[in-house]
């Protein structure tokens, strides 16, 4: 008998995971909003969120090491609880004085939380589902997650607009003592933990994949390198520039920021789309093209900074501009990544993926700390931001045509 996709379980799952983003989403926009307009520099919000990444790049392996020995469902019901307590203590102890350096706990606490949560997720769905359920259960999330990244920048601007920072914040912790409340009704068997160990594991395999990339496919290594430098690139410009010149230089208010970041949203689910559409017709060699065209995009964006047009023109040539960005790069990145575990034998294919996630998550607080100096010394001349960066980014894009052809036409390796 085929097991039906949406069971008691999995259907809790989603429901909280629905609640979680939901909650997480208004939070870290109403943050953003608040630090920006407390302080009036991009570098400090980069900053806080460049430095708050940081725990989980570095406690993720530790999260799947506990996802494996402890009890699943235990584990997320205390995080997300513990999630809630942090927002609501948050909300307590902030004032205007000590606003910075609360917010800043609040989202390294986010962060070493969310390295434990992430793993624990992924690894609950493979014991709730079966066969291809499994496949279509990582869907289900993704769909969630592109939803609520969608629809709570506009309610969550719209709400901080109105109400201020702590009714968000109350509503935040709303939400995820509802995910705490609806995982505590998952049922799952207790699985005994792995007798291997784990950090062993994981230095060995970085050190395995690192010697094959350097030692024997370097074009798979220069593959990683690009898909690391447009990370680089584009969460520089769309996490701190579009905030900033938003807010900061063209004076609008926190719902045109929400509004903006749903059509980015948007923009990234028409880029995954159109991607699963060229599969098979867009050939790897014009990836070049594609990554080139990232860069390209910025440059409108920066013009309407040069000519003489009012905040709402300049505004929507910015949110044309970077949904054009957007939909790039996720079209390069599906078929960049495809292409590195195609050119890569199957024995190694986990590990080589493994590098990649590390270095392209290294990459966005790098990019964020980068434009964030960058908006806040050209603050009064965005233009020169934009623009030499595109050329830049297109410049780079167009000369790595070789790296792509290599890669097209070196058959994949058997383990």
């Amino acid at each position: 008998m085929e097991q039906k996709l949406f069971t008691r379980n999995f259907t809790l799952l989603i429901l909280g995971q629905a609640s979680s983003l939901f909650g997480n989403y208004i939070l870290r926009l109403a943050l953003s909003m608040y630090v920006l307009e407390a302080t009036g520099s991009a570098a400090v919000f980069a900053g806080l969120l460049s430095i708050a990444v940081i725990p989980t790049i570095l406690l993720s392996p530790l999260g799947g090491v506990l996802a494996d020995r402890a009890n699943k469902r235990n584990l997320m019901v205390a995080l997300d609880a513990l999630t809630g307590a942090a927002v609501l203590a948050t909300a307590v102890l902030l004032t205007e004085e000590n606003a910075i350096a609360v917010i800043g706990a609040l989202l390294v606490g986010l962060s070493i939380l969310g390295a434990f949560e992430t793993p624990t997720v992924q690894a609950c769905i493979p014991q709730m589902l079966t066969g291809d359920n499994i496949i279509k259960g990582n869907a289900v999330v993704n769909q969630v997650a592109s939803v609520s990244y969608l629809t709570a920048p506009m309610i969550g601007g719209v709400f901080y607009g109105a109400v201020g920072l702590k009714p968000v914040i109350v509503v935040s912790v709303i939400c995820f003592f509802i995910t705490a409340l609806l995982e505590c009704l998952i049922q799952l068997d207790t699985q005994p933990g792995s007798n291997y160990g784990f950090l062993s594991i994981v230095k060995e395999d970085l050190l395995v994949s690192f010697h094959f990339m350097v030692k024997e496919r370097t074009d798979i290594m220069n593959m990683l390198f690009l898909v690391a430098f447009s990370r680089f690139f584009v969460m520089g410009i769309t996490l701190i520039g579009l905030p900033f010149l938003v807010r900061t230089v063209l004076g609008l208010d926190a719902a045109y920021y929400g509004t903006a970041e749903s059509c980015l949203a948007v923009a990234v689910i028409v880029g995954s789309i159109a991607a699963g559409m060229l599969t098979g017709k867009l050939k790897y060699k014009t990836l070049s093209f594609i990554l080139a065209a990232i860069g390209i995009c910025s440059i409108p964006a920066g013009v309407a900074f040069l000519l003489p047009a009012n905040p709402f023109i300049r505004y929507m040539v910015l949110v044309a501009s970077f949904s054009g960005m957007e939909i790039a790069v996720s079209i390069f990145s599906v078929f960049a990544v495809s292409m590195i575990q195609q050119n890569t034998p199957g024995n190694f294919i986990g590990k080589i993926m493994a590098y990649t996630s590390t270095i392209t998550m290294c990459a966005q607080p790098a990019g964020q700390m980068v434009y964030g100096v960058l908006f806040d010394r050209w603050k009064d001349s965005a233009a020169l931001v934009l623009i030499p960066s595109g050329i830049a980014v297109g410049i780079i894009g167009f000369l790595s045509t070789g790296c792509f052809k290599r890669l097209e036409e070196k058959p994949r390796e058997t383990s």
